[in-house]
């Protein structure tokens, strides 16, 4: 059996964190001493570094939810577990359309629109306004 700061440690996530998966469902309630301390079991180390680790994914608190009821019924297809991931999948991709877009917007800001001094900055009159130096890309 483990004590929080133990499965906190070994996983690499927050007291706080734990005790909120455990609110919301996403950790079943843990056994307690008879001090009322809370004991851990290997299969909640198992089930909280799956968490942790679909969280550094990007999978949402909802869609973890959906995995691991998937994971507790393992004779459910495994197509709805390739549906979730075929979701966050998209969603990572238009992030990183978004941030492409962000990183093209920001280099243009800088070629065009550097100046000698703050008084002349352009990149600070484009963040105050940013219609004042745009210009057609095409």
């Amino acid at each position: 059996m483990l004590a929080i700061g133990t499965l906190a440690k070994r996983t690499g996530t927050k007291v706080q964190t734990i005790r909120y998966y455990e609110e919301i469902g996403l950790l079943p309630e843990p056994e307690r001493s008879e001090g009322g301390q809370r004991r851990y079991r290997e299969t909640d180390l198992d089930r909280l570094a799956f968490i942790r680790h679909a969280r550094q994914l990007g999978f949402t608190l909802d869609a973890i939810r959906e995995l691991l009821d998937l994971s507790d019924n393992p004779d459910r297809p495994c197509g709805d577990v390739d549906a979730i991931a075929q979701r966050q999948l998209m969603d990572v991709e238009i992030r990183i359309a978004r941030l492409d877009a962000l990183r093209t917007e920001l280099k243009r800001m800088l070629r065009e629109c550097s100046r000698d001094t703050v008084s002349d900055c352009r990149v600070l009159e484009v963040l105050r306004d940013h219609s004042a130096c745009l210009t057609d890309h095409t």
